[in-house]
């Protein structure tokens, strides 16, 4: 292990003003955790794009190692779950907010927080997943324990070319349902139906303010997107569905009537990627492994070095990145 390693710090002065430092680290500037992982694969999330553009209240803690994921193995271990050489999988939990993270050759993390990397999948697959992925899952479980089979009628898909809306459509896609996918790039059309959408929608339809019902469109509904078009969705979901909420890329608020619920049975379900527990992140992780096309998350992907997460950070914010950003970070480090 080395003494001395490249990571990104964000910092910010007595005026509050953050700066963005690719600097040198040390164990020392770590924080607190009983294993030590050397990092080789992360991921940009939007997350983290909020962290390092400054655009979101994500940092809650100065300086700070931004990154909410990683991949990688175990160098020095006090928890009994893990010893040297294991391959583990690291998603939230405080991490790049208020516990130093990921954007950095090593990690000292919790070994609670940690899960075994599952078998037949490695470090670059887990980080394309990533997060967005994870969380994709943990709706895609919520809907089913709702009851919505693919025989109840579609679902739909919001922020359909972000990286939650993308692997969510590809395992829907793939478990058999019908998929509407909402984007703002329609052109992307094809790329979505590949992915496992039958029917692409202009995100304008549903971004705008919701009558208190509109026409029943959809059994179920992932949102990544939150305000109106949340509030759009619930009023478009056919009686007894469900709509799980994993996002806030339009806003935090929701805009919206309680008609769906208390005249449709319509079901909102909240998605907590950070601090779901061990056993439901054991099982989306084993999940993922098994449902999800592993050509279609390749299609899905793309590779930068460490040396482009910043500039993967401000694309993501500026909706100019389709799916996912791999970070492999042996290179460029």
């Amino acid at each position: 292990m080395q003494d001395r390693f490249k990571g990104i710090l964000l910092t910010r002065d007595e005026n509050k003003v953050m700066s963005v430092n690719v600097t040198e680290l040390g164990l020392e500037d770590l924080m607190e955790g009983d294993v030590v992982v050397e990092v080789e694969w992360t991921t940009v999330n939007y997350k983290d794009g909020l962290a390092i553009t400054g655009k979101g209240l994500v940092v809650r803690r100065w300086p700070m190692v931004p990154g909410i994921d990683c991949a990688g193995t175990v160098v020095s271990s006090g928890n009994a779950r893990f010893k040297p050489g294991d391959r583990i999988i690291l998603n939230g939990f405080g991490v790049g907010e208020t516990h130093t993270g990921a954007y950095a050759a090593y990690a000292r993390l919790k070994g609670d927080w940690l899960i075994a990397m599952p078998e037949g999948m490695d470090g670059r697959s887990a980080m394309a997943i990533g997060t967005a992925g994870y969380t994709a899952m943990l709706s895609v479980m919520a809907l089913e324990r709702h009851g919505i089979t693919p025989e109840r009628g579609p679902v739909v898909v919001t922020g359909a070319n972000g990286g939650v809306g993308t692997v969510a459509i590809a395992l829907l896609g793939k478990l058999g349902y019908e998929v509407i996918a909402s984007t703002g790039r329609t052109e992307e059309a094809e790329f979505l139906k590949s992915l496992g959408a039958s029917e692409v929608i202009h995100r304008d339809e549903l971004s705008g303010p919701a009558k208190p019902l509109g026409k029943e469109r959809w059994a179920g509904g992932v949102d990544a997107v939150g305000s109106h078009t949340l509030a759009n969705v619930l009023s478009m979901t056919s009686y007894g569905g469900a709509v799980t909420a994993c996002g806030l890329a339009q806003g935090m608020d929701l805009p919206g009537s309680v008609a769906p619920f208390i005249l449709r049975g319509v079901s909102l379900l909240g998605i907590d990627s950070v601090m779901a527990p061990l056993a439901l992140r054991e099982e989306a992780w084993a999940r993922l492994a098994r449902d999800l096309d592993i050509a279609k998350l390749e299609a899905l992907s793309r590779e930068v070095g460490f040396d482009g997460i910043v500039e993967a950070a401000h694309q993501i914010i500026d909706g100019r990145i389709r799916g996912r950003v791999v970070v492999n970070m042996k290179q460029n480090s």
